[in-house]
C-alpha cells in the first residue's frame, strides 16, 4: 500500500476536511491495524493483526460505511487519547447540520490514527 499518504497531522487534518477519500482513510487504518494484502495469494494477510481484530474482522472492515467496526475502533482508543483531535489539533468538531454518520466515522478514524501516531514508537 505504498500509495498511502504519510501518517502525520497534515494527513489527519486532510481526513477531517474530507480532502482524502474514504477508501484511503480505510486503507490507512487497515495498515496501522496490521492488515496487508498479499497480491500473490490474492487474499488478506492478517498475521500482523491483533487476535481481537482477526476474530471480529478476518478481512478489513469498511469503517466509513459501517457502524460496528467504528464502535470497536472507538473503544480501542485509550481513554487518555479520546480527546486528541481537540487537544493536539484544536479540532472543534463539525457544525450542526453540516455532518452526518460518515463525517463522524471519519473523525473517529482520524482520532484513532492520531492516537496510534501518538503512541507509536519512533
Amino acid at each position: 500500500m505504498s500509495e498511502l499518504p504519510p501518517l502525520n497531522t497534515d494527513t489527519i487534518w486532510a481526513i477531517l476536511k474530507e480532502e482524502i477519500d474514504d477508501d484511503t482513510v480505510n486503507k490507512l487504518v487497515w495498515h496501522c491495524l496490521g492488515y496487508r494484502y498479499d497480491t500473490a495469494a490474492n487474499q488478506w494477510d492478517i498475521t500482523g493483526v491483533s487476535q481481537e481484530w482477526q476474530e471480529a474482522y478476518p478481512e478489513p472492515p469498511n469503517f466509513i460505511e459501517n457502524r460496528p467496526p467504528t464502535v470497536k475502533l472507538t473503544r480501542s482508543i485509550p481513554k487518555e487519547n479520546k480527546q486528541l483531535l481537540k487537544e493536539q489539533l484544536g479540532f472543534k468538531g463539525y457544525k450542526i447540520g453540516e455532518f452526518g454518520p460518515r463525517q463522524t466515522r471519519r473523525a473517529t478514524a482520524a482520532n484513532w490514527l492520531l492516537s496510534y501516531l501518538t503512541s507509536s514508537p519512533g
